[in-house]
């Protein structure tokens, strides 16, 4: 299974590839997670008002979706990033 989270922060940082590294940073730690295949994370190449900032791509199996919700980085992510997020969506798909 293919977890997407687009992202859209409230403010564009100035560092656009800098923020993506440190987010990339706080989710390889799923990767010890049993079904948890990679992680990654992709910043928006065309800046306009009407697009998301940021694309995170979770590949693991289905069964491991509640051990990611629970795990310490998808909570690190949500108390450090929160606040800065207009609006995120997610998506998941084979």
């Amino acid at each position: 299974m293919l977890h997407h989270i687009l992202v859209k922060w409230k403010e564009a940082p100035a560092d656009a590839g800098r923020r993506c590294r440190e987010v990339e940073a706080v989710f390889q730690p799923c990767l010890s997670i049993p079904g948890v295949q990679a992680v990654k994370v992709v910043p928006n190449v065309i800046h306009r008002p009407n697009r998301y900032d940021m694309l995170i791509v979770i590949t693991m199996d289905e069964e491991a979706l509640p051990l990611y919700d629970a795990c310490e980085a998808h909570h690190r992510w949500k108390d450090e990033y929160g606040g800065l997020i207009e609006k995120k969506a997610i998506f998941d798909c084979e």
